[in-house]
């Protein structure tokens, strides 16, 4: 179950609220006795492999675009 704080004492408390998040806890900010926000650890980013693309970039693709296809992305 998570732990409902009040922003003030969160406020006053952050760090070590952050230290608890970052230990697995879920806290929910509340003001007034009214849930806000909720306060959980981020996921570790998953790794991501290089070359997972099959082909090759030719000269053709470091050339200007024409003017037709460049006025289109503006």
């Amino acid at each position: 179950m998570a732990k409902v704080i009040n922003v003030h004492e969160a406020k006053t408390h952050l760090s070590s609220l952050l230290e608890r998040v970052r230990a697995g806890e879920e806290i929910i900010l509340a003001k007034n006795g009214q849930p806000y926000a909720r306060l959980v650890p981020l996921e570790k980013p998953k790794k991501r492999r290089l070359g997972f693309m099959r082909g090759r970039v030719d000269e053709a693709f470091f050339e200007p675009l024409p003017e037709a296809e460049l006025r289109a992305w503006e």
